[in-house]
């Protein structure tokens, strides 16, 4: 039987994470910190490290530095289990030689499809005499959606934009599909009236840019850096011919695409029938969601921008601003909005 030791601080998380495997036929040994962690992997010689970041003692970088830098535990595959998701702290792990990372919250199939990859992906190496499994080949199969943000950052081109930057305008043909590497992203059309509308909102780790992905058509919507903002892009052609090689990772892209248009269903109706309050309110919370690192950051954007995604005028956005400050909701630190009350918010009808 398959042997995982899964390493994680988080009691709940790890005992939970822990009978998941079991229960998918996996031979599971558990530590609650990475000093505990390394003691088992020499003793118990795991098939596979499955290591939280973030933890007491000894945290994750430290553990994969200790296990790459041994004889006898360097073959092991390794792979991040974190809720840390910016796209910096996942690199510097991929660049410390880890063979993949899986972002909390995650499900039981992308937990046990990673395992199953890398196990895979070893068996064969060893078959090849092949003496070292954490390098990432461009020839690796890609089998979900984090295998293919993976091959983004590792071969894609590189674009860096200031605060108002525009990435690319309406009507410009779209050689690119872009990976937002550090920053954020708001797309938007103008209407017959040259009004501005927001349709998109796109943080670190987020995919956009996408028109087809077999021809070169011409973006719909302008695209405008937000703040500082460093992107990855690959090409329709490279695009393309990934996801004629990589079934699985077709499948997918084309679910994260299904979830976003239900996303935007979802906001259409908001916009049609939900009061200015409620568009007010979900408002904010999205651009908590998609550009600060937690949700009381102040949001640094133009009311412009938020009345236009809630699809209300300005002014009458400015008014339920208002309101809201009166009832402790929020407060204003200059231009700056921040959240007091998230969950206030959330129950606003």
């Amino acid at each position: 039987m398959t042997k995982v030791l899964l390493i994680e601080d988080d009691t709940v998380l790890r005992e939970n994470t822990a009978e998941l495997l079991e229960l998918s036929n996996f031979d599971v040994l558990t530590s609650p910190n990475g000093k505990l962690g390394l003691k088992s992997i020499n003793v118990n010689l795991p098939d596979i490290i499955v290591c939280d970041i973030m933890m007491p003692e000894l945290d994750g970088y430290e553990v994969l530095k200790e296990v790459s830098e041994n004889d006898k535990t360097k073959h092991i595959p390794f792979i991040f289990l974190s809720a840390k998701t910016e796209h910096k702290d996942v690199r510097k792990g991929m660049n410390l030689g880890a063979d993949d990372y899986i972002t909390k919250p995650f499900t039981e199939d992308e937990l046990v499809s990673a395992i199953k990859s890398r196990l895979a992906k070893a068996s064969i190496l060893r078959d090849q005499g092949e003496s070292n499994v954490n390098n990432y080949s461009e020839k690796d199969e890609l089998i979900n959606l984090n295998d293919l943000k993976n091959y983004f950052d590792d071969y894609g081109k590189e674009f860096h934009f200031e605060k108002n930057d525009i990435i690319y305008r309406e009507g410009d043909h779209s050689n690119f599909i872009y990976l937002v590497r550090v920053g954020a992203v708001k797309c938007h059309k103008l209407d017959d009236n040259g009004k501005e509308l927001a349709i998109g909102l796109y943080k670190e780790d987020d995919l956009f840019g996408y028109t087809s992905f077999t021809h070169n058509l011409p973006h719909k919507e302008t695209a405008i850096a937000i703040k500082k903002t460093e992107l990855v892009g690959l090409s329709i052609l490279q695009l393309s011919d990934i996801l004629e090689h990589n079934n699985k990772v077709a499948v997918a892209l084309i679910d994260h695409l299904t979830d976003d248009l239900s996303h935007i269903k979802d906001q259409l109706l908001d916009m049609a029938y939900s009061s200015v309050n409620k568009k007010t309110a979900n408002t904010i919370l999205q651009f908590a969601e998609k550009i600060n690192r937690r949700p009381n950051d102040p949001i640094k954007i133009s009311r412009n921008d938020l009345a236009s995604v809630a699809g209300i005028a300005t002014e009458t956005f400015i008014r339920t601003l208002t309101n809201f400050k009166n009832k402790g909701l929020i407060k204003s630190e200059g231009r700056n909005i921040v959240v007091k009350d998230l969950e206030g918010l959330k129950q606003i009808k």
